[in-house]
């Protein structure tokens, strides 16, 4: 049975991270199989892990030139590395598949995320020894839990994630082959070769997209996301639209939603934002040889934070990503919330470290085809590149019921459009403005104005009722007030319970 990447991937670090992969130059079988145990137990849902075995290591990387494995001890040492698999409790056999690369073999052990966590395999071989341990895995090293996680891994035991999960209202035949081998050979896995002969069944179970019960095998949800044609039947709203409002007054807008698997819905959206909606701007300076070349959004941000989104949206929630495109920012908006493990704090200071993924299959499968890179990167990645393209620095927002996540990329300043705010005249002033220089709402849209005459009509009212008054959601007044607090035009008396807003005179 064959990996689903392969060994070139492995060696690069680029697809897999190193902490998920281990080298052994030879087999080790206590050592190796303490690994298999702790990437069995996946506490933190990264998907499991490899061992490279012929490979020497040096500081948890690979050492070249490799040393491969003599083909003559192979066969020993998968006949011993199965033996000593029979030790882990409850059962559980990792995927083994000997390589050719570079001229020399190799032994690639592939130890995904059990469905029967928590996993523990003999402390010692010794005779005498017969102590448990529930290994896993931190950062690039294998280790016995605390108490606390412990308590964590039989909290995971209960708490399969969703993208794991067997989905029985489907079955094995709503998989489309033509889509897993399209996948396969994008990403090189020898696998894609053995598909076009191998048991349509046996594919599935090496791609661990199925359940491995043979009387009774149905696909499991990240099998239906990336490999149905309509995933939507089964996860209903599970789309991206993208939603263009071409002027502030909401009554014209543009619509494109986009279905079917989840990889291509992606690609599709994002090939349709680059078409549709970026824009680059070449500035001649006099008297500087070379032009200044910007675009309105740098497309390296907005794909890392729709891909994120997708990565990290709660399928079993009946909730599109939404992208919003208005006139000065695009706002990516997802449901659930951030991991409460993520502080408001820390969305303001771009410092996310997530403990756990919500969706570790789904971001395998994208990791694979470098669509994301995981490892809690995606605010770095989207801020170089606002920094880069000479854009402001990004927004990144969740609600205290961790609701739904937003990510907002600014306009470049080179693209703001001038606005023509009018000043109402005597005997029409409507009390926004009321003692404000003109011009001071620069930048502001006309819902965003409303939000802050709201405000100052009813200034203890809640982030609810005023979206009730405006015509928006409570989420969209909150994100104005937080814009309207940094221009200073608002500030806030009080607790966030019985305190008001203060607008500028």
């Amino acid at each position: 049975m064959a990996i689903p990447t392969n060994i070139k991937t492995l060696l690069s670090g680029n697809v897999v991270e190193w902490a998920r992969i281990e080298f052994k130059e030879t087999w080790n079988a206590e050592a190796s199989l303490k690994t298999i145990c702790a990437f069995a137990n996946d506490i933190d849902n990264w998907g499991g892990g490899y061992i490279v075995i012929g490979v020497k290591e040096q500081d948890g990387r690979p050492s070249f030139p490799l040393q491969g494995v003599p083909p003559e001890k192979i066969d020993a040492y998968q006949k011993d590395l199965l033996n000593k698999c029979k030790l882990i409790q409850p059962e559980y056999l990792p995927i083994v598949e000997v390589v050719d690369y570079e001229g020399k073999k190799f032994i690639v052990i592939w130890a995904p995320g059990g469905n029967s966590r928590p996993y523990s395999s003999p402390k010692s071989f010794a005779k005498d020894s017969k102590e448990r341990v529930h290994y896993i895995r931190k950062m690039a090293s294998t280790i016995a839990p605390s108490e606390a996680e412990k308590r964590d891994l039989y909290n995971l035991a209960n708490n399969i994630p969703f993208d794991d999960r067997v989905n029985h209202e489907a079955d094995i035949t709503d998989l489309n082959i033509t889509l897993i081998q399209q996948y396969l050979k994008e990403i090189g896995s020898s696998l894609y070769q053995e598909s076009m002969t191998m048991e349509f069944t046996d594919l599935c179970k090496s791609m661990n997209i199925v359940n491995t019960l043979p009387e009774y095998t149905k696909p499991k949800n990240v099998g239906l996301m990336f490999f149905n044609l309509e995933p939507e039947r089964f996860f209903p709203c599970a789309q991206i639209d993208v939603v263009e409002f071409p002027d502030d007054t909401g009554d014209q807008i543009r619509e494109k939603i986009f279905r079917g698997p989840i990889h291509h819905q992606l690609r599709d959206a994002l090939q349709y934002i680059q078409n549709s909606v970026l824009q680059e701007r070449v500035v001649k300076t006099d008297g500087v040889a070379e032009a200044d070349r910007f675009f309105n959004y740098p497309y390296a941000a907005v794909e890392e934070a729709l891909c994120n989104a997708v990565y990290h949206k709660g399928y079993d929630e009946r909730e599109p990503i939404e992208v919003r495109v208005e006139q000065d920012r695009i706002i990516i908006v997802s449901h659930p919330g951030a991991d409460r493990s993520i502080t408001q704090e820390g969305l303001r200071e771009y410092r996310a470290y997530s403990r756990r993924y919500r969706n570790r299959r789904i971001g395998e499968f994208l990791k694979e085809m470098h669509l994301t890179e995981g490892r809690n990167t995606g605010f770095r990645k989207i801020c170089n590149a606002l920094r880069l393209n000479g854009s402001p620095e990004p927004l990144f927002e969740t609600d205290d019921e961790r609701t739904y996540f937003a990510t907002t990329i600014y306009i470049h300043p080179g693209f703001v459009p001038k606005r023509n705010t009018q000043i109402p005249i005597e005997g029409e002033n409507d009390g926004v403005n009321d003692g404000v220089p003109e011009g001071v709402f620069e930048g502001l849209s006309k819902r965003e104005i409303d939000i802050l005459a709201a405000i100052r009509k009813n200034p203890k009212d809640s982030a609810e009722k005023i979206g009730k008054a405006v015509g928006v959601s409570k989420s969209t007044v909150e994100r104005a007030q937080k814009k309207l607090k940094e221009l200073s035009l608002i500030r806030r008396d009080g607790s966030d319970k019985t305190g008001r807003w203060i607008v500028r005179d």
